[in-house]
């Protein structure tokens, strides 16, 4: 449980302005889609997925890394790290089992014979996008677990997008009619104290002396 009157003690060290921009950008955030990727080789390609997740209001990415362990690229990401929360597992299974027992239907981001164009993609369930590995896409495992495959309609020579553009594409349109609709898709008053709080530790400088000294009085 958030300790409301220590938030409120961190928040009188931050400018007005940082607290509201704090109210905007949590005002917009949403659980109800997430994201994955499954063993990304490419620093800078998870990176991006994550700032793109960022700019789009979604919370939490998924990050699977059952073959590469890999640090996220700070300078692609612009510290969108900070901002953005990164689950991470050692393997699909986990993160898979992790994922529907929040309720997330598991979507594979590929061609697919059930496939769905993301024009006609079903905003109302909770959702998990997959995006594989660059050369190899999704694994049969997460292929064998999606409950739907979605793909970009495509016109040219070019059969498929780096999955840093894929997720852009994808994410914009997708929270773009969520936000058209009458979904609930904001974060709960108990997520948004939750990450105000997170926010200030990631924020203040002496944040550790400051809620030492705050329970000392």
């Amino acid at each position: 449980m958030t300790d409301l009157k220590l938030l409120e003690h961190l928040e009188s060290y931050l400018t007005e302005s940082r607290k509201r921009r704090f109210d905007e950008v949590l005002s917009q955030r949403t659980k109800h889609f997430t994201v994955a990727t499954e063993d990304v080789y490419q620093l800078h390609n998870t990176s991006a997925v994550i700032r793109s997740c960022d700019v789009f209001g979604i919370q939490e990415v998924n990050i699977v890394e059952e073959r590469n362990t890999k640090r996220i690229d700070r300078e692609i990401a612009m510290g969108a790290q900070k901002w953005v929360d990164l689950n991470r597992y050692h393997s699909v299974k986990d993160c898979i089992a992790s994922l529907k027992q929040r309720g997330y239907q598991i979507v594979a981001t590929t061609p697919h014979g059930n496939d769905c164009e993301l024009d006609a993609f079903d905003i109302t369930q909770k959702s998990c996008f997959f995006f594989g590995r660059e050369t190899e896409g999704l694994s049969d495992e997460v292929i064998a677990s999606a409950d739907a495959f979605l793909k970009i309609p495509m016109y040219g020579f070019t059969e498929s997008l780096n999955i840093s553009v894929s997720a852009a594409i994808i994410l914009q349109h997708v929270t773009t009619k969520l936000k058209q609709s009458g979904i609930d898709w904001r974060l709960t008053d108990h997520e948004k104290n939750e990450k105000r709080l997170d926010w200030c530790k990631k924020t203040l400088k002496s944040y550790d002396d400051i809620v030492e000294r705050f329970y000392q009085k």
